[in-house]
């Protein structure tokens, strides 16, 4: 049999991927809120705020370069190349990312530019490390995994909204992501400098979209992921600039994106593991939806309310950003990586991810046209509402077919064999 599985030590795989997740992250906390809120800051509209999430279109459409990429990162025989990938795409997102500080924030047309790019490089990576991971780890290691993908993702965005917030309101908008910039290429040097190992025999698989596309579990996930992705994020995406109108200040509000997101986001992805290791990733996939229809309601109240206290809008925010997110999306990821052949991982898990931020650019944009010409309470009513209706959907879409064992038991199951 010459699909062999390419097997490295865990411990590696995971500080790997998780080091890149968390770099990843970063850009993507800094692009789509803590950019929002530093633009909000400075007199911005919101329906132009909202233009930013067009820096999203790369990650939507990566689906189409992801088949020929892959075909490179996983060649005949030898090592893949996943490596190689991940150095040259974060050489050029660091190096952008310096560009982007001298360019500064008032310039938007520009830097909206050169984030496409920088979001181009990036997920291009992504590519590479999803498909190392699902080929790399065992299935009784997807819990760390997933807490690696989850919680690095959390550390990440705790960081780049966070932590970059901070540095711009105490030092300037330059430093602060020249500091990024640096830090994203000192998180990928575990993925770069760890050993590739090669695989036992030649690979005979052809990876493609078609080969994804025809199977019935496969097209379930696109549709739950769409779902999920305008139900989860639908309203995450005004709540900063929401907390600013509210009176917060950057460094404020970058303490509870920052220390609070880090905090509740990584304990909860942890926790989210846990349960799904214990019940499976649907039943705690119902549950994030229930109560992340609870959390947006809360927040659709306490903006029509006149007088809110300060720290109940900022548990609101941070149960809906942080504590929810990652219960559901731990929960989501393990969903898509039992989804995920470990031939063609990098396709298949890619094309799961396209969809969720073709969702996100979709919900981003019309998010901040429905907060401007009707305001938050709406927003936040109408998300909630969302969330609400389709529990039931989600637990219809999240059910595996009848008869299937998955791709990936058929495919140990094949190695065994041979």
């Amino acid at each position: 049999m010459g699909d062999v599985r390419n097997l490295g030590s865990p411990a590696a795989v995971v500080l790997g991927v998780g080091g890149l997740y968390v770099g990843q992250s970063i850009i993507s906390g800094m692009t789509f809120s803590a950019l929002p809120s530093v633009l909000r800051d400075r007199g911005l509209q919101l329906d132009q705020i909202s233009l930013v999430y067009l820096a999203v279109l790369p990650w939507v459409l990566k689906f189409l370069w992801a088949p020929a990429l892959e075909r490179y990162r996983l060649p005949a025989t030898g090592p893949s190349r996943s490596r190689s990938i991940v150095l040259i795409g974060g050489l050029i997102s660091a190096a952008s990312l310096v560009l982007v500080g001298l360019i500064g924030p008032n310039s938007l047309a520009l830097l909206m530019a050169v984030l496409v790019v920088i979001a181009f490089a990036a997920s291009t990576v992504d590519i590479a490390c999803d498909g190392h991971a699902v080929e790399s780890l065992s299935e009784r290691h997807h819990g760390w995994g997933n807490a690696a993908q989850v919680g690095g993702a959390y550390i990440g965005a705790a960081i780049g909204s966070g932590l970059f917030l901070i540095l711009v309101d105490r030092l300037d908008w330059t430093w602060a992501t020249l500091a990024m910039a640096v830090l994203i290429a000192l998180l990928g040097l575990p993925f770069v400098l760890s050993p590739a190992p090669a695989p036992a025999a030649p690979r005979t698989h052809q990876p493609s979209l078609r080969d994804a596309l025809k199977r019935l579990d496969m097209r379930k996930g696109l549709a739950l992921a769409a779902l999920y992705t305008l139900t989860q994020k639908g309203g995450l995406s005004m709540i900063g600039p929401f907390l600013v109108d509210k009176g917060l200040d950057l460094s404020s509000l970058g303490v509870v994106n920052g220390a609070g997101g880090l905090v509740v986001g990584f304990a909860c992805a942890l926790v989210g593991g846990a349960l799904v290791r214990v019940w499976g990733a649907r039943p705690i996939l119902v549950i994030a939806l229930v109560l992340q229809a609870g959390a947006l309601s809360g927040l659709a109240a306490a903006a029509w309310s006149a007088e809110v206290p300060q720290a109940l809008l900022i548990g609101l925010a941070l149960a809906s950003s942080s504590a929810i997110m990652a219960l559901g999306y731990v929960a989501l990821y393990a969903h898509f990586m039992a989804l995920s052949d470990p031939r063609q991982a990098g396709i298949d898990f890619t094309l799961l991810q396209c969809m969720d931020a073709l969702v996100s650019m979709m919900g981003g944009v019309g998010a901040g046209w429905i907060a401007h010409h009707f305001g938050y309470g709406a927003f936040f009513g109408i998300a909630g509402l969302l969330a609400a209706t389709a529990v039931p959907a989600g637990a219809l879409l999240s059910r595996r077919s009848v008869g299937s064992g998955g791709v990936r038991d058929g495919f140990l199951l094949r190695q065994r064999a041979s």
